[in-house]
């Protein structure tokens, strides 16, 4: 399958194609033309021509696991679909990019109710290995381990060593956000997201600790981490009879609808207006797109998903045989959101 005949099927020229296919940051103006593209790719198995062209001049090296061509399949661990975080959306199209760069196919996009005991009782996938986005339940492993040669997962929660890991340590990143509200004088700093065995719930309350102040709980605002959950912990905290001063929010996604809600309360008012800082984590596209900017943690997607291909690579080729975990740095992006307050 060629960029002509991907062109010829999605009505875009095969420059555009190419930029698609070959950087996962670029965006057609047309969002829609951009998804299509993407879409048609993985339907017909893309793989570059010059890897092609490669494995058929390397006659001698056929069958070798160091020619040979893996599918690797894509657990979405705790969404059903891509749509649902732009995060991991966006981590996905690293993961096609990457695997396009390293002669791998994209293989079947899966969630967890989709591993099943049927799936155990048919073997092995039809695709060599698997990496997971996100954290994964405990339990849904024995399938996984009897179904793929290679597993690999990106997320920013260890997970014991069962499988081979890159994180960026959730822990960590909610503490840099914290004590960089602390640097800027805020010592009454909300909690916005998932307060369940989460790393960067136990990062914030630690981080406060740490500088000797109490958890204030009417501050603590537990969400499944979404817009709409985002936008209505704005009004409960805004209701409060002494609010706080700054914001964490677990994710982007969250901090954004926090944001939207904000502008639309606030609009034009002089008095009673409540606009404290806000801070969060991943530094997906849109952080950079909205008004106000987004200051947040960057999570080194590109990075974590090269390093996770490249890895399962070498394990599907016979490899290394431990389980390994790297875990990468993350860094503040500093951006107008967490400078809004006024006391």
């Amino acid at each position: 399958m060629s960029l002509k005949e991907i062109s010829d099927l999605t009505g875009a020229s095969v420059a555009t194609v190419s930029r698609v296919l070959n950087n996962p940051e670029y965006q057609c103006q047309n969002h829609e033309m951009t998804e299509r593209i993407r879409r048609t790719a993985r339907e017909l198995n893309y793989v570059p021509n010059q890897y092609a062209r490669q494995l058929k001049m390397e006659d001698r090296k056929n069958g070798s696991p160091e020619s040979r061509q893996f599918v690797i399949d894509i657990l979405l661990a705790r969404f059903h679909s891509l749509e649902d975080d732009p995060f991991f959306a966006e981590l996905y199209r690293y993961a096609e990019t990457e695997c396009h760069r390293q002669n791998c196919i994209p293989g079947k996009i899966l969630n967890v109710p989709d591993i099943s005991a049927a799936d155990m009782e048919r073997g092995r996938a039809r695709a060599d290995g698997l990496l997971i986005l996100g954290k994964c339940p405990s339990d849904v492993f024995e399938v996984l381990l009897r179904r793929y040669k290679g597993i690999i997962a990106i997320d920013r929660n260890p997970m014991d060593y069962m499988v081979d890991e890159i994180t960026c340590n959730g822990a960590e990143a909610a503490s840099m956000a914290v004590e960089y509200l602390l640097e800027l004088g805020h010592t009454q700093i909300a909690y916005v997201g998932d307060c369940t065995m989460e790393a960067r719930y136990t990062g914030y309350y630690e981080s406060l600790l740490n500088h000797k102040i109490s958890l204030i709980y009417e501050y603590i605002v537990p969400t499944n981490q979404t817009r709409e959950e985002g936008y209505r912990a704005f009004d409960r905290l805004a209701s409060l009879q002494k609010p706080p001063s700054a914001v964490f929010c677990a994710n982007d996604v969250t901090a954004l609808g926090f944001l939207q809600a904000m502008k639309e309360r606030n609009g034009r008012k002089k008095k009673q207006v409540y606009r404290p800082a806000v801070i969060a984590i991943d530094d997906i596209e849109e952080s950079t797109h909205f008004s106000p900017m987004l200051t947040t943690i960057q999570i080194p997607k590109g990075d974590m998903v090269h390093l996770a291909v490249l890895s399962l690579k070498d394990r599907l080729q016979g490899g290394h045989q431990e389980c390994i975990r790297l875990e990468l740095p993350c860094h503040l992006m500093v951006r107008e959101s967490s400078g809004m307050y006024m006391p």
